[in-house]
């Protein structure tokens, strides 16, 4: 399981993580500190993209220079708190196609309720990052994640801002294949399936609503 996570430690993601736990940060910060996390954890994420080196004319001399070697890639932000990841991963990666997976949390039984689905026509072909700020029964991951390999894409990874570990244990166990990235793991959750020590609803805080 260690080695199916990755929790970024660089000084810039915790920075802002802080301020994003902070509950006196406003939902127009709290929006922009989402969109920037994200952002350095794509950088950090699509490392392992291979390249491939080709021909091109500078102002002044041809040279060899490389280029990401024809990886297609697919972002699923799982509604609705994943929205708020998506435009910091295309800013990075522009060409990517978008699908989303819909599922609420059943606030008696705290499973996940799907909704809506829509994926892009050759996701088969895309290697695909699910997005999602929280992971912490794990069980909408889970169930967006068997959504998603229902249509066969190249490979999977999973992309939260926060994650228990009760929610890291369940997502796992159930897709060991999938690689698990994070900016930090909590202590765990309470008695209504909320992190601790977090950062509240983190869907409530993106769009302020309560």
């Amino acid at each position: 399981m260690e080695n199916q996570v990755t929790v970024f430690d660089h000084p810039l993601i915790q920075h802002k993580l802080t301020f994003m736990r902070d509950k006196n940060t406003g939902s127009k910060l709290f929006r922009e500190l989402v969109s920037e996390v994200s952002m350095l954890m794509c950088y950090e994420a699509t490392r392992d993209l291979p390249l491939k080196e080709v021909e091109i004319d500078t102002p002044m001399a041809s040279t060899t220079s490389k280029v990401i070697a024809g990886r297609k890639l697919a972002f699923v932000p799982i509604l609705r708190a994943g929205c708020g990841m998506l435009d910091a991963m295309l800013s990075m990666v522009p060409a990517a196609k978008v699908g989303h997976i819909g599922l609420y949390r059943d606030e008696i039984t705290h499973q996940p309720v799907e909704y809506y689905k829509k994926l892009p026509s050759d996701i088969s072909e895309r290697d695909v990052f699910v997005l999602d700020p929280m992971l912490a029964t794990g069980g909408s991951a889970v169930d967006a994640i068997t959504i998603i390999k229902q249509s066969k894409p190249r490979s999977i990874k999973f992309l939260c801002i926060l994650a228990a570990p009760e929610g890291i244990r369940a997502l796992t166990s159930a897709h060991p294949d999938v690689q698990v990235y994070c900016a930090a793991k909590d202590e765990g959750l309470d008695k209504n399936c909320y992190i601790l020590p977090g950062l509240g609803d983190a869907g409530d805080r993106i769009f302020g609503t309560k």
